[in-house]
């Protein structure tokens, strides 16, 4: 369990986070800037960039990855990787408050609708679907670098990312974590068109 000055911590930074969000889904990317972001989160601009080193990171950083590998490294060897990657996704957004699922939500639709926030979580593809390789060849007992494990990981990487730019097309209240978890049902059901 976490101690006191950690749970601070941790309570700050979310603080922090949702601040940058509500502010920068109000205002726009552009208008919002860090001073105005540490006021609302009644912390000094210092202190904000103890917690983030940029604006961009404090929308940017995605806490989940941490909590979903550990989830993911949890499900039962039986179990396939993608329908251990579905229980997790389930086990993890299911688990939410519905106020950090809303939150989460916001921070994606910033995301897309942000040109160099979305350059960045493009650019930042390639590790997240090493990252996922890494994860899935512990799992089935492979290298990282299998072709077919890094493909696997690609295909994963690439469905999810489609429902999230599909939900942020059709409708700002589309959420795009319940399309995430359709679009990895398609994946596994073989993309039949």
């Amino acid at each position: 369990m976490a101690g006191l000055r950690e749970r601070n911590r941790a309570r700050t930074r979310a603080e922090i986070r949702a601040a940058a969000l509500r502010l920068i889904s109000e205002q726009g990317y552009a208008a919002t800037t860090v001073d105005q972001i540490a006021k609302a989160a009644d912390v000094s601009p210092s202190t904000f960039f103890r917690y983030f080193p940029t604006k961009e990171d404090a929308v940017m950083v995605d806490d989940l990855d941490a909590p979903m590998i550990e989830a993911f490294r949890r499900q039962p060897p039986e179990v396939s990787p993608l329908d251990a990657f579905r229980a997790v996704m389930q086990e993890v957004y299911g688990g939410m408050p519905e106020e950090v699922r809303e939150q989460e939500r916001m921070r994606i639709r910033i995301v897309l609708q942000t040109p160099e926030l979305r350059d960045r979580m493009l650019g930042s593809l390639g590790e997240t679907i090493t990252m996922l390789a890494g994860i899935i060849a512990e799992r089935v007992g492979r290298s990282p670098d299998d072709p077919k494990v890094v493909h696997f990981a690609g295909a994963l990487t690439g469905v999810v990312l489609a429902a999230m730019f599909r939900a942020n097309a059709l409708d700002p209240d589309v959420d795009p974590l319940r399309l995430s978890e359709e679009a990895i049902n398609d994946l596994a059901d073989g993309l039949p068109l």
